[in-house]
């Protein structure tokens, strides 16, 4: 099994995009994401090319809603 997925093989560089949250001040601490139709990818800005995680809409969404509730709070 292939454990290492390149960010450009799960979607074109066009479909990524930069949190709203990613810190532009410390050395570009970024992460993009990529939604696609039942799966979301995330990678880290710098490394284009590099590996993505690729999780279901779902986990993703599930995720999201606890950190926008604070349980995820540093």
């Amino acid at each position: 099994m292939n454990t290492y997925v390149r960010s450009l093989d799960v979607a074109d560089e066009s479909a990524w995009f930069k949190s709203s949250h990613s810190n532009q001040n410390d050395g570009g601490t970024c992460v993009s994401v990529a939604v696609l139709a039942d799966h979301v990818g995330i990678r880290d800005s710098k490394q284009q090319n590099g590996p993505a995680f690729i999780i279901p809409t779902a986990a993703w969404s599930s995720f999201i809603s606890e950190v926008k509730s604070g349980r995820w709070a540093a």
